[in-house]
């Protein structure tokens, strides 16, 4: 299992949204597709075929643990890393 399989489980199971790397969700959301622009410290992700619009500021070099759980709510709504829908 590579390590954005494993990130993906992680924040999927929601038994550790304190403990995500930030760096590390920004790659696993532009491996996903996503856009991202930086305005400051405040990371925008968006994606042609999802409504939201994700904002993520680092706490330290951790995500903090709210956007994880947006992040959780996408990744199921859109169904992302569902075999034949990865990339949307």
């Amino acid at each position: 299992m590579g390590k954005m399989e494993r990130l993906r489980q992680q924040i999927l199971s929601g038994q550790s949204d304190a403990n995500i790397a930030f760096q590390a969700l920004r790659l696993y959301l532009k491996s996903l597709g996503f856009a991202e622009r930086i305005k400051g410290d405040h990371h925008i992700f968006t994606h042609p075929r999802v409504e939201e619009i994700i904002n993520l500021q680092p706490k330290g070099a951790k995500a903090k643990p709210y956007q994880v759980k947006q992040i959780r709510g996408i990744l199921v709504k859109y169904r992302f890393g569902v075999s034949g829908h990865d990339s949307l």
